[in-house]
């Protein structure tokens, strides 16, 4: 019987992790926040409501899995997200994702 599978077992391995991690919901707000304007972690923690040790725990972990990364600006540690697989489903969310407000 042909293989008529198109998606290398590779591929679906690492995109399955890469899921498992951006799933939590926390992370996935945090990539959301992260995907509209680089964040450093004040402003993720002010916007979520989180106490800053639960942020930056969660930006460790993305981190860790290559998922985002961090540039100093001056005295803060801006946060981008670099995986392209990610950056492609978060940016996916713009369709469905309510406008930001300006203050």
């Amino acid at each position: 019987m042909e293989n008529k599978c198109n998606c290398p077992e590779e591929l679906v391995e690492g995109y399955a992790r890469k899921l498992k991690v951006c799933g939590h919901p926390l992370r996935l707000k945090m990539l959301c926040l992260i995907e509209r304007q680089d964040c450093c972690v004040s402003e993720l923690w002010q916007c979520l409501d989180q106490p800053q040790p639960v942020i930056s725990q969660h930006l460790a972990v993305l981190k860790d899995k290559g998922i985002v990364d961090s540039a100093t600006e001056g005295n803060k540690r801006i946060y981008r997200i670099v995986d392209p697989f990610v950056q492609n489903i978060i940016a996916g969310f713009d369709g469905i994702l309510p406008e930001k407000s300006s203050q």
